[in-house]
Order: structure tokens, then C-alpha cells, then sequence
């Protein structure tokens, strides 16, 4: 296997789920399956191997060189090197003369597997590692399907078939965690539940693999996950952005978004336990917007000076009754909603923050983290469109004003409790998520940095998040 694992260890860096950017992985195979692949004829005529039966194999493979050590699963088409007709850049290499590696998801042997597996269930066994497909109940895929790869993803790679019948997009996750990942258990929850605002579930993959943590027994954790796709659907993002740089009037859509919004919330409080904060969780809170504070002041000195003003903001939420904590979204903004002409706004990636730890990903949580998360989206549309065209200031800031309020008030109306737009744990929320958006943008793209630096600046002088 040190070919093979050489051939990875050369082409990881490049793609966009790996997480070490800048620096080679150290890996070691942990675990493998096979999937059983049907005759084929993805090789050329006159190849001599008409109906060729490609192997499809999963690899899973610890970067050592990152600590804590990343799992990832790395789906992999093994094809004889002259019949191989795949683009270029979906090559992994070849590890061994006369054979070619293929990236999983952009050959149909593999699209074809792994859609059967989570479709209509069974297991795939290999050494010290295991993938049992779970199809939800009832749940239908199109038939004589063709596959794509959605392009753009970050953390995941995502197929959407389509044929006669119902299509399905089918999420595999890159890197893997011990536990149920969130966007599986919220969402089959969700709809469950009979909430309108989520795609209905097909189906899912679980795997059991060597426990990277102690060395000893197996953990189990998901692998992939299927849901219904939605044809003729945009997410929110650029809904949001269109109408805006139209001068379109937002209000009315972000008040159903905010109504949505509530709806999920409230479906979540009724599928999973809720429990009154403690003064443990009050402590926690307050280092983590001081600790994030402290990071940011060394990163961008332009908030340095915000420091007593923000620590204002913050003990104001620490002094008033905190609501209940609950499961929520836990990475919300305009990008995870998709926006149906039949069924409005639906939400999607339940995933949570994909760099926290699925142990955290899952525990209750502030239901106002996900709208503070809104909040800063709605004020990222504006701010964009604010880089492109100063001159457009005063009437983006509008815009984002009205769908911002519009946001809050459809919210409350449907959350059954209320909210008080001017609540001082919901200003804290969105005063530490720009100021996480400030250590970002510096990293990433420093032209956006006045984005959140703005935000801030708005925020400490006067709390009120949706002024």
C-alpha cells in the first residue's frame, strides 16, 4: 500500500475538502471497502475490454501530521490506465504501472454504488472497517440515473442524480467523526416531524472503522447521506444579492425567512431535550467571547481599541435570564437556504460548523446563535455590494436594515415566546460572530475585513443588532 498511499498523499493538497492547506499530509491507512461495481462500458471501443468491471474501493487514511490527526475517506475508481477517459483533473495517479486511480465521485462505478448502497441498504465489509447503507422509509430515487458532481463544495463532495423519477443528492462526507452527524439526525427529525422547511431524507451510509483516539475498538460514524434535490431552486445568497443590487425591496421575503426560521427552531425544541443554562455555561460563554476578542485584537489592531466596549456588550448578556438551550442549526446564513417557488424557503447542511468537533456539534445551543448567524449574512450582502460600488453606501445599508428587521419580526411572530430585537444575549451573539468574521477575513481575504470591522464598530457603540 505505500504506492497507493503515496499516489493520495501527492494529490490531497490540491483538492478543497483538504484541510492542511500548505502543508503535505503524513498518512496512514487505516481501513478499506470495496463496493460491488456493475459491468460497465465506460471503456472506449476497440480497448479489448468492453464491459469492464472496474474496481471501487474506499480508503480511509489518517493525516498524522495534523493534531488531532484528520480522518478522511477517500473514494477511489480503479480502472486499467488504457481505457481510462476521465478528466484530467478528477486523476488521483497511478500507483502501479497499467492502473489508474479515478476520484470516486466523477466516475459513474462508483456514483452507481454508492447510490445503491444508501438507496436500498446492504453493507460493504473490508479489513478492520464496515459502511451499512440505511434508505429511510418510503423514500424513492430516480430510476436510470446520471450523475454529476455539484462543483464549489468545501468540506464535501455532493452528487445530484437525475433521471425518470424522483432526483436525489447524495452528500459524502470528506472528513470523518465518531457520532451521528447532525445533518442526518436534525433533518430526518425535522421531517419526521412534518416540517415543511427541510428536503425529505432518502437515505444514509454508517461506518465502523479503528478508533484513531485510543488505538482500541471501533468507532461508528456516518459516511454519506441522500435527500431529495430540488430542481429550479437558488439559495438564499443569491436571492438575497439580486435583490439588493436591484433595489428591490427585501422585507417580505426575509419576514418569511424569519418565520421559517422560528418554525425549524421550534420543530428542534420538540425532537430533541432542551435544558436551562447553568452558571457552567454562562462561565464557558464569557471565555469564549474574551478568548475570541483577545485573538482578533492581535490579528486585526483595528479593534483593538473596542475592547471595554465590547466587554460591555458581553456582560450586559451575561446579566439578564438566558432561554433554554436546544439543537439548532449551528452555521446559519443565506447560503444553507434554498429558496422552492412551490414550497418557499427550505433549510439544508445541518452539519453545524464543520472544524468543531461533532461532541460539540450536537450538544443544545442558543437558538439566537442561528439568527445572529442571519443577521450577519443579511449585513455581508450589503457590505459586498458596498465593496463593488461605494457610491451604493446609504441605500445597501438600507436594504440590509429593512431585511434585517423584516428578518426579526417574522421570527418572532412565529416563535410562540416572542423576541425582543433588542435583547442583550442577541447583540452579544452577533458582536463575537463578526468578531470571528474579522480573524477570518484578515486570514483569508483582507479586502472583506471591513465587513465585520464595521459591524463591530456598530455593535459596541450600540447594541441593537438590527439597527
Amino acid at each position: 500500500m505505500d504506492s497507493t498511499l503515496a499516489c493520495l498523499a501527492a494529490w490531497m493538497p490540491r483538492q478543497r475538502w483538504y484541510a492542511a492547506k500548505g502543508r503535505p499530509p503524513s498518512l496512514r491507512l487505516l481501513a478499506w471497502w470495496d463496493l460491488e461495481a456493475a459491468p460497465d462500458h465506460h471503456a472506449p471501443e476497440g480497448s479489448g475490454v468492453p464491459g469492464e468491471r472496474a474496481r471501487v474501493r474506499t480508503f480511509l487514511v489518517a493525516d498524522e501530521g495534523a493534531l488531532p490527526a484528520v480522518l478522511y475517506q477517500i473514494p477511489v475508481v480503479e480502472r486499467a490506465t488504457e481505457t481510462v477517459t476521465a478528466d484530467p483533473d478528477h486523476i488521483i495517479g497511478s500507483p502501479v504501472p497499467g492502473t489508474t486511480f479515478i476520484d470516486g465521485p466523477f466516475d459513474p462505478a462508483y456514483a452507481m454504488a454508492l447510490l445503491e448502497l444508501i438507496s436500498r441498504g446492504g453493507t460493504a465489509q473490508g479489513p478492520q472497517a464496515a459502511a451499512v447503507g440505511r434508505p429511510s422509509p418510503g423514500a424513492v430515487t430516480a430510476e436510470h440515473p446520471v450523475a454529476r458532481v455539484v462543483s464549489g463544495e468545501q468540506s464535501n463532495t455532493s452528487l445530484i442524480f437525475e433521471g425518470a423519477g424522483a432526483p436525489v443528492i447524495c452528500k459524502v462526507y470528506r472528513q470523518l467523526h465518531a457520532g451521528l452527524n447532525p445533518d442526518i439526525e436534525l433533518q430526518e427529525a425535522l421531517a419526521a416531524a412534518g416540517s415543511p422547511h427541510v428536503p425529505r431524507p432518502v437515505g444514509s451510509i454508517e461506518g465502523t472503522w479503528p478508533d484513531l483516539s485510543t488505538a482500541h475498538g471501533t468507532v461508528r460514524g456516518s459516511l454519506a447521506s441522500a435527500q431529495e434535490f430540488l430542481p429550479g431552486v437558488e439559495d438564499a445568497w443569491r436571492v438575497a444579492l439580486r435583490a439588493a443590487a436591484r433595489g428591490e425591496d427585501f422585507r417580505e421575503p426575509a419576514r418569511a425567512l424569519g418565520a421559517a426560521t422560528a418554525h425549524v427552531h421550534v420543530s428542534l425544541a420538540g425532537c430533541f431535550p432542551t435544558r436551562k443554562p447553568t452558571a457552567a455555561d454562562r462561565d464557558a460563554t464569557a471565555a469564549t467571547w474574551e478568548r475570541r476578542f483577545a485573538i482578533a485584537s492581535a490579528e486585526v489592531p483595528e479593534i483593538a481599541g473596542q475592547h471595554d466596549a465590547a466587554a460591555a456588550v458581553y456582560r450586559r448578556a451575561l446579566e439578564v435570564p438566558w432561554p433554554p438551550l436546544q439543537r439548532i442549526h449551528g452555521d446559519y446564513h443565506l447560503g444553507q437556504v434554498l429558496h422552492s417557488p412551490d414550497r418557499g424557503w427550505i433549510v439544508v447542511d445541518f452539519e453545524g460548523e464543520p472544524l468543531r468537533p461533532m461532541a460539540e456539534r450536537t450538544q443544545p445551543d442558543f437558538a439566537l446563535r442561528d439568527v445572529a448567524g442571519m443577521l450577519r449574512s443579511f449585513d455581508y450582502v450589503a457590505g459586498s455590494l458596498r465593496l463593488g460600488d461605494p457610491d451604493r453606501a446609504d441605500a445597501v445599508r438600507a436594504w440590509a436594515r429593512g431585511a434585517r428587521s423584516a428578518f426579526v419580526e417574522g421570527y418572532a411572530a412565529a416563535s410562540g415566546g416572542g423576541l425582543d430585537p433588542r435583547h442583550p444575549l442577541l447583540a452579544a451573539l452577533e458582536l463575537d460572530k463578526a468578531v470571528y468574521e474579522a480573524i477570518y477575513e484578515a486570514r483569508n481575504r483582507p479586502t472583506w475585513v471591513a465587513i465585520p470591522l464595521r459591524a463591530i464598530a456598530r455593535l459596541v457603540e450600540r447594541p441593537t443588532p438590527v439597527a
